[in-house]
């Protein structure tokens, strides 16, 4: 085994500075140094926000571990990540139709629930739907608590105002959070910053803090309704734990054969990302992004431009971003009963 060590080559730039470098002076978070991290037994921890907790820099994708056809094959997939320094796990309420929620909660068992860091998603904005959304997730999950629940898919322009609204979502969170079935709270959204911005300002107007938000981060992101530019640095400013997703854009990016699979999680993990989630359907995916973390090492300006270059061109048109382009991946789209 390794001894614990910190990770070589960090900046000794404050959070402070790195704030006023990255906002104020106009310079892409990417090329301004890593975020704080620490290495043990070849994972590297970071911390989530003003929190206070540690999670792994790299997160165990949620929808991924409810596609294998032999659910012992999940279960294996998921205390292996456990037992490999994998801290974070992702998952949502309509993932798989429940079945995500189901075999994480099975695999959860025996001890290994106290050794997760585990989050949860909610589709719901009314209190009602949130309320009983956030019970059957636990059900599911075979907890009391889960330790950060998250408003899923916000990711049209009213979405906040309805999650914020008298009888809205919130109001079942707060109440879940009041009575210790959520320790933290998030919201994710794959569609436009511009949105995510609005939701940030609507708790703000509302007095309200944010923990943790979600949303892709990836080589082609910067150049096509980023979030890296237009979101990221807020983020960073408020002290809100930052959760990476999409860093292969559900394996489209790696279509584009700008880049290969090593280097689109180089380049999220060279973000103050909290985590990187990432899809993990197999022991060999999962062996790939524990070696991206192993051999990750703080990105030079250099190095980050020329990624930056060679995913320029596929990437001006969000085609391989797909997510933000059309509705595929929309779930609540397609199914609006979700919401309430």
């Amino acid at each position: 085994m390794h001894n614990e060590t910190t990770r070589p080559g960090r900046s000794d730039l404050s959070r402070r500075e790195f704030v006023k470098l990255a906002v104020t002076a106009g310079v892409t978070v990417s090329a301004a140094p890593l975020w704080a991290g620490e290495m043990k037994n070849d994972m590297l921890y970071r911390p989530l926000g003003r929190t206070g907790e540690k999670i792994s820099a790299l997160g165990l994708g949620g929808y991924h571990i409810g596609l294998q056809s032999d659910e012992a094959e999940s279960l294996r997939l998921i205390r292996t990540a456990l037992d490999r320094g994998i801290n974070f796990l992702d998952n949502c309420w309509d993932y798989n139709d429940g079945a995500s929620e189901l075999r994480m909660g099975r695999a959860l068992r025996d001890g290994y629930r106290a050794r997760a860091f585990l989050m949860s998603k909610i589709d719901g904005q009314t209190r009602a739907a949130a309320a009983r959304q956030i019970d059957e997730s636990l059900n599911r999950l075979q907890t009391d608590h889960v330790d950060l629940m998250q408003f899923h898919e916000v990711i049209r322009p009213d979405d906040p105002d309805k999650i914020f609204a008298p009888g809205g979502s919130l109001e079942a969170m707060l109440a879940a959070r009041q009575a210790g079935k959520v320790r933290y709270i998030g919201f994710t959204g794959h569609k436009d910053p511009a949105i995510h911005l609005k939701m940030l300002k609507v708790a703000a107007a509302h007095d309200f803090h944010f923990d943790a938000v979600q949303m892709p981060l990836n080589v082609m992101d910067a150049h096509f309704r980023s979030f890296e530019h237009q979101v990221l640095p807020e983020l960073v400013q408020a002290g809100i734990g930052v959760l990476g997703m999409k860093s292969l854009g559900f394996g489209a990016i790696l279509n584009s054969q700008t880049v290969t699979a090593i280097e689109c999680l180089h380049y999220a993990l060279n973000l103050p990302t909290s985590t990187v989630i990432t899809g993990m359907d197999s022991l060999k995916i999962l062996e790939q992004g524990l070696e991206a973390v192993r051999t990750f090492q703080p990105l030079t300006p250099e190095a980050v431009a020329a990624l930056l270059a060679k995913t320029a061109p596929a990437a001006a048109t969000g085609e391989f971003e797909r997510f933000k382009t059309s509705t595929t991946f929309d779930g609540t789209l397609h199914n609006p009963q979700w919401l309430g």
